[in-house]
């Protein structure tokens, strides 16, 4: 730079470009960098708050694990079929093909060697990259991951509502429920198998649920159905008529009994005595103890005085009452107002 003199003047020191190192080839940004800095944080994090609900888990008597999908089996699938891809609500994929030990109920990550797949999927979603959909198996309305794990855990994390996913559905009579145990699906398959045999949904189209809380006892159903089955066909108005079918059993065992045994059950408020159990499980004990009582007295007393009989006798203690209703409260399987 020359002055009106023509001397000439050197460049303030500050003005002068400084000379540039050439990036190695390979090396990341330094925005690369800071994405998988902050996406690192963010794992560390996330297993931190795994191993707050690990804690609270334990507190509360509660499972904090994915659900495994081959626990799927046990609620008797009858075939499947692909409904392409589509966006699926995330809160509703409750477990994994074969991840389930390595994330918690919630898709938080549990084991610090997959941080880096972790992270490097956080980062791509950080730099604007999109992702590929993940694939999965419906069944009812939840969902089982087949691949993308940590794709789910990082959405999750972020609070997305919905992921795209190429989606298989399974075909099940009784859908799980998102809190379900290895026993509430072996149970929901008994169920399902039940009405497979019965033709229950046809016979008696809008039936009430027949759901029980212990395994097998869908076994002693099918045996009241052939007991009625049995008695039916030896009716006196019957003679030289063709014999009882299944479905005419079906539909008598359902009318006649279940469903009567049932309304005397809401008539009488006997399920407030029983916190926990359902309609199926009072039925069954309250049709032993008809049968009890028509041998103490050497006649069938119905099913009516069976169901007060039962509830006078047969009720847990209050306090023992009051303790099983505040565990079904903490567990929120029971509304405070019942």
């Amino acid at each position: 730079m020359y002055t009106k003199t023509g001397v000439c003047s050197a460049l303030p020191r500050t003005s002068m470009p400084r000379p540039m190192r050439p990036r190695a080839q390979g090396e990341p940004r330094m925005s690369e960098l800071n994405k998988r800095t902050q996406a690192r944080h963010e794992v560390e994090r996330a297993r931190f708050l795994g191993d707050v609900y690990d804690l609270l888990a334990i507190l509360r008597r509660e499972p904090n694990e994915l659900l495994p999908f081959d626990w799927v089996r046990h609620l008797a699938p009858e075939g499947e079929h692909s409904l392409g891809v589509q966006s699926i609500p995330v809160d509703q994929i409750i477990g994994s093909v074969d991840r389930y030990r390595e994330f918690d109920r919630h898709y938080l990550p549990k084991e610090p060697h997959l941080d880096e797949r972790w992270i490097g999927v956080r980062a791509a979603q950080l730099e604007g990259k999109e992702l590929p959909p993940i694939q999965v198996y419906k069944v009812g309305d939840l969902y089982f991951v087949k691949d993308g794990n940590h794709r789910v855990s990082v959405a999750r994390r972020q609070g997305q509502h919905y992921i795209d996913a190429n989606v298989i559905e399974l075909n099940v009579a009784v859908p799980p429920e998102e809190h379900d145990t290895l026993r509430d699906l072996i149970i929901k398959g008994e169920y399902a198998r039940f009405l497979k045999e019965t033709n229950l949904d046809r016979v008696v189209p809008g039936h009430r649920e027949i759901r029980f809380t212990t395994p097998g006892r869908y076994d002693r159903l099918l045996e009241h159905i052939r007991t009625r089955q049995y008695f039916l066909d030896r009716k006196p108005e019957r003679a030289g008529l063709p014999p009882v079918t299944w479905e005419e059993a079906v539909e008598s065992w359902y009318r006649r009994l279940y469903s009567r045994v049932v309304e005397n059950i809401e008539k009488h408020d006997v399920m407030s005595r029983f916190p926990g159990r359902t309609e199926a499980d009072l039925y069954l004990w309250i049709m032993d103890h008809r049968y009890f009582l028509t041998q103490k007295y050497g006649h069938d007393v119905g099913s009516e005085e069976a169901t007060r009989d039962f509830r006078a006798h047969h009720a847990p203690p209050l306090y023992k009452r009051l303790g099983q209703r505040m565990r079904l409260l903490l567990k929120g399987q029971l509304e405070p107002a019942m």
